[in-house]
């Protein structure tokens, strides 16, 4: 499943940005009106330049004792970001982000300019009764050929024959 074919890809709220001259402090009173855990710095074509997340105000903010109120979010943002675009593959994402730990995904056009934020818990939600719907799929189609009942039955009533033949000649 393509990551623009999610139902929730279209009905999500727009990605919160900021310019990186926006402070810390500014950033983060926006990041709690809205409830959002990051927030995206963006030039004026509206392309990514990097994420500050919860984590980085903690780490490179309140860790190393930055004055919230006149550092600039270009200073604590994480620049080496993963982008997807809106016809990659769901599954191929969400294993990514497991494996890499992260978990919010900027979806980006052909020109790199943000649309949307996609995170682990909206591909989660959704994903589970699919993966094991074609889980399932997968087994009948491998097992169902190697598991013919007929050669089942076969094969106990030859063991059977087998082990009552046995069970005559040692008795």
């Amino acid at each position: 499943m393509k990551i623009g074919d999610r139902k929730e890809f279209h009905s999500k709220a727009p990605p919160l940005t900021c310019s990186p001259e926006t402070t810390v402090f500014d950033a983060v009173t926006q990041m709690a009106n809205k409830n959002f855990g990051s927030i995206f710095i963006t030039d004026a074509d509206n392309c990514i330049l990097g994420v500050m997340t919860e984590r980085d105000i903690f780490r490179r903010v309140i860790g190393e004792s930055r004055d919230p109120q006149t550092t600039p979010v270009s200073a604590v943002m994480t620049t080496d970001i993963r982008m997807a675009r809106e016809d990659d593959d769901v599954l191929g994402w969400l294993q990514v982000m497991s494996n890499e730990r992260f978990r919010r995904l900027p979806i980006v056009d052909k020109d790199k300019r943000l649309i949307a934020v996609m995170s682990q818990g909206d591909f989660v939600a959704y994903t589970w009764p699919q993966m094991l719907s074609q889980l399932t799929q997968m087994a009948q189609a491998t097992l169902a050929p190697a598991f013919n009942p007929l050669a089942i039955a076969g094969g106990i009533a030859a063991y059977s024959v087998v082990l009552v033949a046995l069970l005559l000649a040692f008795t």
